[in-house]
C-alpha cells in the first residue's frame, strides 16, 4: 500500500489574496517578520494494489487532469509506502 502526498500552490506570477488576507491577520496578532504567505492545497490519496511506479503514474495523472490548474499552478508529490 502506498501514499502520495501533494502539495499544490499558485504559481509565483499568480496573485493570492487568500495568502494576502492571511498575512493581514498575522500583522494584527503582533507576529512580526511575516514577509508574506502562499496558501495552497494539501491532498493524500492512498493506493492500494499498486506498485511504487504505479502510485506514481497515477499521482502524475491525477496531479495533472483533476487536482491542478497547469495555467495556475504548480503541484509536487511524494509516493511513500504506507505502513
Amino acid at each position: 500500500m502506498f501514499r502520495a502526498i501533494i502539495d499544490i500552490t499558485l504559481r509565483p506570477s499568480i496573485l493570492d489574496p487568500q495568502g494576502k488576507a492571511v498575512a493581514h491577520a498575522v500583522a494584527t496578532l503582533g507576529i512580526r517578520g511575516v514577509q508574506g504567505v502562499r496558501m495552497g492545497k494539501h491532498v493524500e490519496v492512498t493506493f492500494d494494489g499498486l506498485t511504487e511506479e504505479e502510485a506514481q503514474r497515477a499521482t502524475e495523472e491525477i496531479c495533472k487532469k483533476l487536482l491542478a490548474n497547469p495555467v495556475m499552478e504548480d503541484y509536487r508529490f511524494v509516493v511513500e509506502k504506507k505502513a
